[in-house]
């Protein structure tokens, strides 16, 4: 349509429909700014954007006080003075095109393009500043850095100067910890590197796409191109991709301007100036906000650094953090085990207290008199021993290998996500999928393929398919049937009533493969109104003076058409739900064009026909029309034309007839939902559609298995439901739920707490408002909710779910509201929860491979030698080597463990019961694991001391008081061999445990390391090469031995560790038998 044939800017339309209620606020947790807002925070490090509301209001308040003449500091006064002197707001349209030399019809030209991007630049921010010495500090000092520093500091000053003699072993601890301290900075800092890296790939990857009209042409580019005096097309949903100077606005545009103002009402956009402050006037578009409603035409005034964003970025980039649900996990952990160290430590120092020295007797009585080493055995434990005892307990209870093994597994997660075509957000987000317990999907482009096509139409009181309305429109002229005017006036009316548009550069192609920009359901009517005939011919003849964009509250589009031809009358054209128009038509369209009243019959023949294409999965769309007369100007020019105009199509329409469409399910929609059923997790449809339209979908997508008969409604919800103490009991008569939006309202709790327990539901005719409520509702139940979706109406729920998941061909609102994007289709959330449960599962693994051995078998030779007297059999240095070397290569390693066979076959996880560490944890890994390990690494040292001549009974409780036949250098010799006996004892029955520990049901057999693609860890084995190598290096080699006190270790006690490895192997296997073959057994109650 010629430009100069429509209205010059504004296109009114209903103002009310796209402003949110305030939802009611999650029951179990808050997030940044209003529940509606779209910025979701949960679940992630917050954005430096969580302070620009806070910048943006202060630099407002700085310019409408400069304005009135008030006085500002200097330093507001150079951080306002940009802003303040821009004018674009303030300037005709007119003059806009002058200074930008554009215009809204041709907009630039190449060469323009080209000269400002090399005066402009690229439309992208400057980076932050890196914070680099910040990053350098939490590099070294992160994690366990404090505690390896302390560590090697403390160990130093044994050596000297308290050292008397100097040992050289302290100095090489010492040296060792100093090691693992820069080795462990550098780790951090690659793994920021990589993460980032990673982060950074996901933002190139997700769609930033805007519409620009260059040379006379709509064209698609990227937002980065845009260069100031560009025309941008702007619809709702659309994030705006720069500032810009808005010319054209339908009266229903509002923009979510939250980002910035931390405000979620929505802001009218306007043509005209509407306050001289820049920040404040609605007539600018500001880049990074959204167009939430209508559409709008804006010319580009400012890119990259010089927008209102990318200033007041500069000014605030003081990003905040906040704990996510894993972090939390793993400081409950420290806790723990900071908790043991104290105690371990503080019981060493109150055993080897001098009681000689003077404390008065309450001292003497708190401490039991049972610290009598230093008082009765003073050459036993001097300081120097003491402290390094202490470090060893210290560096011995903290996991070293876990820092790399939580930030591997991430890692290794987000790009398994990332290959599957799955970008994550935040690496929190990977792990809180595995807990997911409900998926509220939308149905539109989500579940079905987003390609829309009309199949069947029903006009002039007929149904035919869209094969048999294209014959009727050719034998129009045909005198034996006479012209089907109400097919005509049925593709007159679609065409018109149409927010498409077509792509210029293929308006020549044929109609199958013509191109289009616009809404799913719009561009399907549009291409069978092309169908039947010429749509540009139908524009050019007529003018548009009013439009009433489609929203989900309304359910339908208006415009109001005047033909150029003369005489004709102004006529209003509807098209919507039939649920919503259908009672407002009072008469239909007949074949020959004239107009009959609406019987209660043809009533009845049209819900049987609505009733019909929603059934079989049809979404059908009504169209209707009114005439104004000859001028509809009375109409428009009322005080409140869209309230007129909304009045004017309440009553007296004619029925045009009905269009049926269809959207194909997806071909893999339907294992998807079966294998997320086997997986534990409920997958419900919320969707606008009709009920019976929404049922047929679910049905075959899989979300429905229920047959029809027993389907629930509304009806069976009980007001006075209560529910059970046991909340997992589902009981059978509670199978599926078809319920639609307007019942949801009338839902009182315990109607929701029935409905939150049903195993299949549909939502249907739902707005966002309900399903944001739905969202809310199972999250207070304490399901973790995710929530799918691709469109506008989705954002909000999206924002509040637990984990939101917007589709990459989605618009820009759902995918700056979610936390996790699919570039793919919904298929991939499968691969998305099995890799969230793995790194849970990968986490789990490693704790219990770390502590019975890193921690447990490290700690008893400290406080045997305490307690007992009797040498220490494991050396503090070699307690350091298994904590930072052999046991972190294996604890690595289990960060690449594949998902077990059963890991989809297993319920979701409760995170309120199954903590990353707990009671069962605990008491599978000291209970069982440790007390096995340890107990045998004693029988071995001791034994090979007793084989030496040195019986037990000649060491226990003598503290280094030997009969004197035992010649200290030779006890000193013995008991460094068999400290490495210890050493190598621990690490050979590690290696079976890391075995063991790959899977937490499943037998080795049915999850083998190696000969199977799905199942195998080549990096096991890599870990337990190096472990041996370690071995070799700190028992073998001549000058090592000499400084750390170790020795070589006889063969034949590789051999009885790879025996008892076998052992261990063998008993976990048992009880994974059992635990797998009595489900409800001790042992499988005991299972971590």
């Amino acid at each position: 349509m010629s430009d100069n044939k429509e209205t010059p800017r504004v296109r009114y339309a209903d103002e009310a429909q796209s402003r949110p209620d305030n939802p009611r606020r999650s029951l179990h947790r808050t997030a940044s700014n209003s529940s509606m807002s779209i910025h979701s925070v949960h679940s992630r490090v917050a954005a430096p954007e969580a302070v620009l509301p806070i910048t943006y209001r202060t630099l407002s308040y700085n310019i409408e006080e400069d304005l009135k003449g008030a006085a500002v500091n200097k330093k507001d006064a150079k951080n306002i003075r940009g802003l303040e002197e821009l004018d674009w707001h303030l300037i005709s349209v007119d003059e806009l095109y002058n200074r930008l030399s554009t215009s809204v019809s041709q907009g630039l030209s190449a060469e323009q393009v080209r000269r400002r991007t090399t005066e402009y630049g690229k439309n992208k921010p400057t980076p932050p500043p890196s914070g680099m010495f910040r990053k350098i500090m939490g590099y070294i000092f992160g994690g366990f850095g404090p505690l390896l520093f302390v560590g090697c500091i403390l160990v130093f000053i044994s050596w000297k100067p308290l050292g008397d003699p100097p040992a050289i072993a302290n100095l090489a601890l010492a040296i060792v910890l100093g090691a693992v301290f820069v080795i462990q900075a550098a780790f951090n800092a690659w793994q920021d590197w990589s993460s980032s890296r990673v982060m950074a790939s996901i933002t190139t990857m997700l769609p930033d796409e805007c519409t620009v009209v260059r040379d006379n042409k709509q064209e698609w580019m990227t937002a980065i191109e845009l260069v100031p005096g560009d025309i941008i097309k702007i619809k709702q949903g659309n994030k705006l991709p720069s500032d810009i100077r808005l010319i054209q606005v339908s009266s229903d545009a509002k923009f979510d301007r939250s980002i910035l103002t931390g405000e979620s009402e929505p802001v009218q956009g306007t043509v005209d100036s509407t306050d001289k402050n820049y920040l404040e006037t609605r007539n600018i578009g500001l880049q990074g906000t959204h167009c939430i409603s209508g559409t709008a035409t804006g010319v580009c005034i400012a890119t990259g650094d010089n927008t209102v964003f990318g200033r007041i970025t500069g000014l605030t980039n003081k990003p905040r953090h906040e704990f996510t649900p894993l972090q939390k996990e793993i400081i409950r952990f420290v806790l723990i085990i900071m908790s043991f160290i104290a105690t371990v430590v503080v019981l060493n120092i109150i055993l080897w207290w001098d009681l000689t020295y003077p404390h008065s007797e309450l001292v003497k009585l708190t401490l039991i008199r049972s610290a009598w080493l230093r008082k009765d055995h003073p050459d036993w434990i001097n300081v120097p021993l003491l402290i390094v005892n202490c470090v060893s307990v210290g560096i011995a209870f903290i996991p070293e290998g876990l820092p790399v093994a939580i930030a591997m597994s991430l890692t290794i997660g987000a790009n398994i996500m990332r290959k599957n075509k799955i970008l994550c957000k935040s690496l929190a987000t990977v792990e809180t999928l595995g807990s997911v317990s409900v998926i509220c999907s939308d149905k539109t482009g989500t579940l079905t393929k987003n390609e829309m096509f009309v199949t069947d139409s029903f006009t002039g009181g007929k149904q035919c398919t869209e094969e048999a309305a294209r014959k009727a429109i050719l034998e129009a002229n045909d005198a034996t049937n006479g012209p089907n005017k109400a097919m005509d006036q049925l593709r007159r009316v679609g065409g018109l009533c149409n927010a498409a548009e077509f792509d210029a550069s293929t308006v020549n192609f044929p109609v199958s493969q013509m191109k289009m920009f616009g809404d799913p359901t719009d561009q399907a009517i549009l291409r069978f109104s092309q169908t039947l005939g010429s749509v540009s011919k139908l524009r050019d003849d007529t003018k548009k003076l009013f439009e009433i964009a489609f929203n989900s509250r309304n359910k339908f589009m208006i415009r109001i058409m005047h033909s150029l031809d003369a005489g004709a009358e102004d006529m209003l054209y509807i098209k919507g739900a039939p649920d919503v128009l259908l009672p407002r038509c009072g008469s239909a369209i007949q074949t020959d064009g004239s107009i009959k009243p609406l019987s209660s019959v043809d009533l009845t023949q049209i819900e049987s026909v609505k009733n019909k294409w929603s059934s079989g999965g049809k979404r059908v769309i009504l169209v209707a029309q009114k005439s104004l007369g000859p001028n509809a100007g009375n109409l428009l020019s009322s005080s409140d034309p869209e309230k007129a105009v909304m009045a004017e199509a309440r009553e007296n329409l004619t029925l045009v007839g009905l269009v049926g469409l269809i959207d194909p399910v997806r071909d893999e929609i339907p294992t998807v939902i079966d294998t997320l059923r086997t997986a534990g997790i409920r997958v419900m449809m919320v969707t606008g559609d009709f009920k019976l339209t929404a049922q047929a979908i679910a049905t075959d997508c899989g979300i429905i298995k229920t047959p029809p008969a027993l389907i629930h409604g509304i009806a069976e919800l009980d007001r006075d439901f209560t529910a059970p103490d046991d909340l997992s009991e589902k009981p059978e008569n509670l199978r599926a739920l078809v319920i639609s939006g307007p019942e949801l309202i009338t839902l009182n709790d315990s109607q929701w707490e029935q409905l939150c327990r049903y195993e299949e539901i549909v939502f249907a005719r739902t707005t966002p408002e309900q399903k944001l409520r739905i969202v809310k509702e199972f999250q207070a139940r304490e399901n973790i909710v995710s929530m799918t979706g691709d469109g506008v109406n989705d954002a909000p729920a999206l924002k509040a779910a637990d984990v939101g998941v917007a589709l990459g061909s989605g618009s820009d609102i759902a995918i700056e509201a979610a936390d996790m994007v699919l570039l793919d289709s919904f298929a991939a959330i499968v691969e998305a929860v099995k890799y969230g449960r793995v790194v849970f599962d990968n986490l789990k693994k490693t704790i219990v491979y770390l502590l019975p051995a890193g921690s447990f078998s490290e700690l008893w030779p400290v406080m045997a030698n305490v307690i007992l007297g009797v040498p220490q059999v494991l050396s503090s240095f070699l307690m350091i080597i298994i904590c930072l070397f052999t046991d972190a290569a294996g604890a690595i390693t289990l960060a690449y463990e594949q998902p077990e066979q059963d890991v989809l076959l297993r319920p979701p996880r409760v995170p309120k019961k199954d903590r990353l560490v707990n009671t069962r944890l605990i008491l599978h890994a000291y209970g069982f694991l440790g007390i096995y390990e340890c107990l045998l690494s004693f029988v071995m040292a001791f034994w090979y001391m007793s084989r030496r001549g040195i019986p037990f009974s000649a060491m226990v409780f003598k503290y280094g008081d030997m009969d004197p036949k035992y010649d200290q250098d030779y006890v000193a010799e013995i008991t460094n061999k068999a400290s490495s006996i210890y050493f190598v004892n621990l690490v050979v029955i590690q290696f079976f445990n890391l075995f063991a520990t790959r899977t937490r049901r499943l037998s080795i057999f049915q999850q083998p390391p190696i000969f199977n693609k799905a199942t195998q860890n080549p990096a096991i084995f890599v870990a337990i090469v190096f472990a041996l190598v370690i071995v070799f290096i700190f028992n073998y080699i001549p000058g090592i031995q000499d400084t750390v006190a170790t020795a070589t270790v006889p063969a034949e006690y590789f051999f009885l560790p790879v025996a008892f490895g076998l052992g261990l192997l063998l008993l976990d296997e048992s009880r994974k038998y059992c635990v797998r073959r009595w489900p409800k057994g001790l042992l499988a109650k005991l299972a971590w």
